[in-house]
């Protein structure tokens, strides 16, 4: 009997995730589209953003197959023409006419899911594996309700709530995911939410018991006035240095415990192991080479940091995989996107 159920198991095999760039590679993509994007006022920035996601997509793989990203320079280039005329509206209505300004943020916060859902579904949409398209079926009630509704719950309890309120929100986005016919499933646990914000709560308090020990030593030594300029740069780099590693915490706990309980139904099983404090320094020194090069280290902090990313994933594929099928889906516009960007709505998978 065992053996029978063994066979009627689909095989699985584990993958890891690979990420083949390098700095010199997006080097150039980057200084040209920086240079282009100048000198076209703008206008080539749509071209950049299709040339760089390109570039990550086509050199992330999986089995030997590569990520596409299938979204056309003149998509981009019109959603982002519509956003910044919405936007340069909203200026002149803020400027001239202070009760169509509140009109135009009323209906503003009405279109806030709509857009967030739309610009998920735009760059799921975009992107493809073994031919097959990434979807989003995400409803406007089910946004509202977790990016406007319950984020002001988890402001009325002082926050309390929040960590709660990010468990319903990555649930909601990747309960909506679809890879062709195939849907994703994730179970979160709020208690790994509160877990990693606890964790972060204690960093917090070390780091602001030793700045306070510090400041206190510093004090008692030499001339006040030549200390502030000192006790100041001390206490930036200090804060820095927290901020780095209250990130890499939270972000690396959250994407560990969303990998490890989500499965694409017959599929794949996925799995990171992404180490906090590796992944706070990475972010910490990111910052810093960005900072002291002027914004030239940019494109080797990317790489850099896909490479970790993808070094800490890996995939359990089933047989079942070359058997997803494409799903029709009416083509979807940027605009959301663009708009969501101008406005500064972060909208991103953990």
């Amino acid at each position: 009997m065992e053996e029978i159920n063994q066979l009627a198991q689909p095989e699985q095999k584990t993958h890891q995730v690979l990420f083949t760039g390098n700095t010199k590679d997006y080097f150039g993509i980057w200084t040209v589209n920086i240079l282009l994007s100048i000198l076209t006022l703008g206008i080539y920035s749509a071209w950049a953003t299709v040339r760089t996601k390109q570039y990550f997509y086509g050199h992330t793989s999986i089995d030997g197959h590569r990520f596409n990203y299938l979204a056309t320079p003149m998509q981009i280039l019109k959603g982002r023409i519509i956003a910044f005329a919405i936007f340069a509206l909203y200026i002149i209505l803020t400027t001239y006419s202070p009760a169509m300004a509140v009109a135009f943020f009323l209906i503003w916060a009405v279109a806030i899911p709509w857009l967030i859902n739309q610009s998920l579904r735009f760059n799921l949409r975009m992107t493809s594996h073994r031919n097959v398209r990434f979807g989003f079926k995400g409803s406007y009630l089910d946004a509202l309700t977790h990016f406007v509704l319950l984020p002001i719950v988890g402001a009325l309890t002082l926050y309390i709530a929040m960590p709660w309120v990010m468990k319903k929100i990555d649930t909601y986005i990747h309960n909506n995911i679809e890879y062709g016919n195939k849907a994703l499933k994730v179970e979160l646990s709020a208690g790994r939410y509160y877990g990693a914000v606890l964790r972060c709560l204690i960093v917090a308090i070390g780091f602001g018991v030793i700045s306070a020990i510090i400041a206190g030593v510093a004090g008692s030594f030499g001339d006040p006035g030549s200390l502030g300029v000192a006790m100041v740069f001390i206490s930036l780099g200090f804060n820095f240095l927290a901020i780095s590693l209250l990130a890499g915490i939270y972000q690396s706990k959250i994407r560990n415990h969303i990998f490890a309980n989500a499965q694409l139904e017959d599929v794949a099983t996925f799995e990171s192991k992404l180490d906090s404090v590796e992944y706070s320094m990475l972010l910490a020194t990111n910052a810093l080479a960005i900072i002291f090069s002027l914004g030239l280290a940019f494109p080797w902090t990317k790489v850099r940091k896909a490479k970790m990313l993808a070094a800490a994933t890996t995939i359990t594929l089933s047989e079942n995989a070359e058997q997803v099928m494409e799903v029709y889906r009416e083509s979807q516009s940027s605009l959301a996107e663009e708009a969501a960007n101008v406005f500064d709505v972060d909208i991103s998978l953990t």
